[in-house]
């Protein structure tokens, strides 16, 4: 007769995977890139250095995977979007206060400006980033581009779609230096330029 209290299950690959990501994460918000070594990564894990070797090369892999996952979710809200009935700048509108308090998450703001940081010093994280930030700029292009007016150039377009990102991205930013901002009113003044630029 086996005692099941006593077996022991064995995590997927997968969710070995996220238990080393969300260390990982921890690490870089308290201490930063490079204070972040694998051995911090393993001991915060719950793991010898040698499996977190198993499943990421370095630390830019770990990197990697963190900025896929990012990407993943925002694939998945972008559908989310694209698929509800009616307008799709009504769609976005609805979404605003969802996104704003996410790039307020006082712990993401942390991560991703550490990972900024260290991509303005090493080219390894760089090109992850850039690669990450063009399949970003490519999502709001796609949306975009079904309120694009015929009178716009190519070049208007784009810088539309740049400003965009420029909103989200500086709120990151803002998360840090106006941690109180008053989310309600920002929503709305938001969402009037968010118009305005579709529109």
């Amino acid at each position: 007769m086996i005692d099941e209290g006593h077996m022991a299950i064995r995590p997927t690959p997968e969710t070995r995977r996220q238990q080393i990501l969300d260390a990982a994460c921890d690490c870089v918000r308290q201490a930063g890139f490079h204070g972040a070594s694998m051995a911090e990564i393993a001991k915060a894990a719950g793991l010898s250095v040698g499996q977190i070797y198993r499943y990421f090369d370095n630390k830019e892999a770990i990197i990697a995977a963190i900025v896929a996952q990012d990407l993943a979710e925002m694939r998945e809200k972008f559908a989310e979007m694209e698929n509800r009935p009616g307008v799709l700048l009504d769609a976005i509108v609805d979404h605003l206060p969802e996104a704003i308090e996410k790039c307020f998450d006082p712990g993401r703001a942390a991560l991703v400006l550490e990972v900024l940081a260290e991509a303005a010093r090493n080219p390894k994280v760089a090109a992850i980033v850039r690669a990450a930030d063009e399949q970003e700029r490519a999502l709001v292009r796609a949306m975009t581009a079904r309120s694009r007016k015929p009178e716009w150039t190519d070049a208007e377009f784009q810088a539309r779609c740049e400003v965009i990102g420029m909103l989200f991205d500086g709120m990151v930013m803002r998360a840090v230096n106006h941690p109180d901002t008053d989310r309600e009113a920002l929503a709305q003044v938001v969402e009037a330029t968010m118009r305005q630029l579709m529109s």
